[in-house]
């Protein structure tokens, strides 16, 4: 596996439709196809799709909400030591944090966009602008340049 991106929470699009990052106005799939981790654009029911590519995906939180800010502390209980077990187990290297509150709510620290010094069983941390069209503060050509760099990082898709 060479990176798992690893967003805060599923919304209720992605509930919905049983697929991370659902909502139409959420950017991360264009923005994986944009920075070349996918030889085209995939569509969310397509997730499964990523794997053979050795790309994964999967949320710090469980739980579903209108949005992010409707979690608490307790709702990312647990959640350091499965992305720990993650890394063990499927040994990728970069888990790749979409968002910085999705990297917050782990760990409980505030990290910068990009490579973290935290580790994880080896896996290298990253962290990435949130995609969510709450996220309208950080321009697309910026979040595609944090998307470029992961996958100069891991190197590209197949």
């Amino acid at each position: 596996m060479g990176v798992v991106f690893c967003g805060i929470n599923p919304g209720r699009f992605s509930d919905t439709a049983s697929a991370h990052f659902a909502n139409p106005r959420n950017d991360f799939w264009r923005l994986l196809h944009e920075a070349g981790f996918t030889p085209h654009l995939f569509e969310p029911t397509e997730q499964f799709d990523l794997l053979p590519r050795g790309i994964g995906v999967t949320n710090a939180a469980y739980r579903t909400t209108p949005g992010s800010g409707d979690l608490r502390a307790g709702d990312f209980a647990g959640s350091a030591e499965r992305l720990e077990a993650l890394a063990r187990e499927l040994m990728p290297g970069v888990i790749a944090f979409v968002g910085k509150e999705a990297y917050r709510g782990p760990f409980r620290e505030r990290p910068e966009h990009g490579l973290q010094k935290r580790r994880l069983e080896g896996t290298s941390l990253f962290v990435l602008p949130s995609t969510s069209p709450a996220n309208a503060a950080v321009p697309w050509e910026e979040r595609l340049q944090w998307f470029t760099a992961l996958r100069d990082l891991v190197g590209s898709a197949p």
